[in-house]
């Protein structure tokens, strides 16, 4: 390797045309030469060097005019110290003021101000602001008195004692015979009688999709119950409710109450699931272990998810349902789940139970095309 070679990783600009001992050209190698390798001490010096050289030259060549000389170099120095002291002042007061950033304001103690401002909306920028957090609150706030606690009541069979065992009757005189034991078979309460009582079996949510008391819940929150009552903010005691019409294969109900005081119930709006897309922002309320009225938040994570869930009567087979991270818990089933607009998208049904943010809801555009059927029970 010749002695060019050894430079072509430095820093700086020159280019050097290399010849062989016969003269002919061989190559043209551009290379880094790099100043700022000397230390500041050989620069200083060669500086001078090279200025006196240039001074005596101008002595020689000048003779008595290098009095004149010595004058003009100096006012080339102080012109060139007034220009950089100008130029110096310029570009700080340039960063100073933020000439060159569109005219945004400098960040310090207004920066909250400043990311909702119009200097950064004009161009084209959006920033996350307290806004958001006020516009989630206000839309549980509207939503939240049309959302119903649903509990559900069954038969429960009445616990055996020893009086019912025919072998205690028969030594302990227990026998029921004749007149008394046909009064005392008169004076039992009617759910006593047939030998059970209504008990509560379990939990859910629902929401008012129409003013005048219809409710819709999943189907497997009120299957095979004898009673259901539905807890309505504003009222003191639980409203008995009516099954109108329910469908296991799409696990969808439709419930009627009707109002105490004749007044129109709050009511949500059936938006349509088709035009969320994946990523915008979703909200969940419901009852989840009994902790009525509970919101959660989170984003629409896919749509169109087929799934399968083992029940009583077998394996259940849900299509285009919607998934959410939203936390979705037992006690959330029947319960709305929201836009950003505050309107349903869909009802919250199951979740994956070993897994974290894995919740589904039946969307609208099911739940749309069924409503009028199960209003009228002619699904």
């Amino acid at each position: 390797m010749n002695e060019q070679d050894k430079y072509t990783a430095h820093n700086g600009t020159s280019h050097t045309n290399t010849q062989d001992t016969m003269g002919t050209k061989t190559s043209t190698t551009y290379v880094y030469d790099s100043q700022l390798q000397k230390k500041p001490s050989e620069l200083q010096a060669s500086y001078e060097k090279e200025l006196g050289m240039h001074m005596d030259l101008m002595s020689v060549g000048s003779g008595h005019r290098s009095k004149r000389s010595h004058n003009s170099t100096r006012t080339m120095l102080a012109s060139f110290l007034i220009g950089a002291m100008v130029v110096g002042g310029f570009a700080y007061a340039a960063d100073r003021n933020n000439l060159f950033s569109g005219g945004s304001a400098a960040a310090g103690s207004g920066t909250a101000q400043v990311a909702s401002g119009s200097a950064q909306q004009d161009a084209g920028l959006t920033t996350a602001s307290l806004g958001s957090d006020a516009t989630v609150a206000q839309i549980y706030e509207a939503a939240s008195p049309a959302v119903v606690k649903i509990e559900t009541y069954t038969e429960a069979s009445r616990q055996s004692t020893m009086m019912d065992d025919p072998l205690f009757r028969q030594f302990f005189g227990g026998e029921r015979g004749g007149e008394q034991g046909q009064e005392q078979e008169e004076q039992q309460p009617s759910d006593q009688s047939s030998g059970s009582e209504l008990t509560l079996s379990g939990s859910g949510t629902g929401f008012f999709f129409e003013s005048d008391g219809y409710i819709l819940t999943n189907e497997h929150v009120v299957s095979g119950a004898k009673e259901v009552k539905v807890t309505v903010q504003g009222y003191d005691e639980p409203l008995t409710a009516q099954v109108m019409g329910s469908s296991y294969e799409l696990d969808l109900a439709v419930l009627k109450v009707t109002s105490p005081d004749g007044k129109a119930f709050p009511s949500l709006e059936l938006g349509n699931s088709d035009e969320t897309r994946i990523g915008d922002s979703v909200i969940a309320i419901g009852n989840p272990y009994g902790f009525d009225q509970t919101m959660t938040m989170g984003v629409l994570s896919a749509k169109e998810r087929p799934i399968t869930i083992a029940d009583d009567q077998g394996e259940h087979e849900y299509e285009h349902l919607l998934q959410t991270d939203a936390s979705i818990n037992p006690g959330n089933s029947g319960g709305p789940l929201l836009n950003e607009e505050g309107q349903v998208i869909g009802i919250n049904t199951a979740v994956n139970a070993e897994a974290q943010g894995i919740g589904f809801a039946i969307p609208t555009t099911t739940i749309s095309k069924v409503l009028e059927q199960l209003k009228t029970n002619t699904l």
